[in-house]
């Protein structure tokens, strides 16, 4: 039976025109001319029966079932593309992976080992992209996850199944000149310091302090203060700039407590209730490559089930 397919060109053209919400632009994308999107998206017009944009004084604007379309065919002309390009490359002959990851673990603790992995699999293909939120597998070619959370909020992603890497423990660090010369500060000390502050960690210095036996009346106020960054890459910056004290896992700046740009403040570790997590889509059969990345992931993991 013949499948009720578009042309990709007419697609192509159309997911262009839909990003830049202009004919000229995606002419100047696709190196076509304006009149040669007009047709083509004049032609995907004719074979859906239904009008993807209209005119304005500005040029042109999505109408509601072209926004619609537009949201649903560019994944899958970015997964078309991709998977072209991975038989364009004569690699990955054991298979490909799509793995969404937190983007500073991605960078800082997942990437640099990759080439063990590489190394034992080079036939298998990894692709990442970021995500900081849960989200629906059926609405992406992704095929797992690399997530933090506590059990209760990873519990809340539907239509998962989950398996639990690593603790998330963290420790104060700072740049050396904040220190002068000593070894390391006091909690009552650190509490005199500008306490740089995570956003998806609200509640992290207060847990360490109350960890470290100083009474709340007197952490409480500087638990709370001090700059407030979203990301842990952007937290481990300001302190290498010697902005302030981070908590900051020692898994995501093993670069720069190596280069000495950060030490540790005061040793204390501070496991939370968070977790790192391979996560997967529940009721489908994971592909052998993701079986295989999954394996070597549990053993790259293993020495911080029991380190900090």
């Amino acid at each position: 039976m013949r499948r009720k397919i578009p042309s990709l060109q007419a697609l192509a053209c159309f997911d262009s025109a839909a990003r830049h919400q202009s004919y000229t632009r995606a002419a100047q994308e696709l190196a076509l001319t304006q009149s040669a999107i007009s047709r083509q998206i004049a032609a995907l017009e004719g074979y859906l029966g239904v009008p993807l944009f209209r005119r304005t004084r500005h040029g042109v604007a999505l109408t509601e079932a072209g926004s619609q379309y537009a949201r649903q065919i560019a994944p899958r002309l970015q997964a078309l593309e991709r998977d072209t390009l991975d038989a364009m490359s004569g690699q990955g002959a054991g298979g490909a992976i799509t793995l969404a990851a937190v983007p500073t673990l991605a960078a800082r603790w997942l990437i640099p080992r990759l080439g063990d992995f590489n190394r034992a699999h080079p036939d298998v293909l990894i692709h990442i992209e970021t995500r900081t939120r849960p989200f629906l597998f059926a609405d992406t070619e992704v095929d797992a996850a690399l997530h933090a959370g506590t059990a209760q909020q990873m519990a809340h992603w539907a239509g998962t199944r989950l398996l639990q890497l690593m603790p998330e423990v963290v420790l104060p660090v700072c740049a050396p000149a904040l220190l002068g010369g000593r070894s390391h500060w006091s909690p009552a000390e650190l509490a005199q310091q500008t306490l740089l502050q995570q956003s998806t960690r609200a509640d992290a210095w207060r847990q360490w302090f109350e960890a470290a036996g100083l009474e709340d009346n007197m952490a409480t106020p500087a638990a709370l203060a001090g700059p407030r960054y979203e990301q842990f890459s952007m937290t481990a910056a300001a302190a290498a700039q010697g902005l302030g004290v981070a908590l900051i896992p020692p898994l995501l700046i093993e670069a720069e407590l190596a280069r000495g740009e950060l030490v540790i403040a005061n040793p204390l570790p501070q496991p939370g209730e968070r977790h790192y997590y391979l996560v997967q889509p529940e009721g489908v059969q994971p592909k052998p490559a993701l079986q295989q990345f999954a394996q070597w992931l549990v053993q790259a993991a293993r020495p911080l089930r029991t380190n900090p």
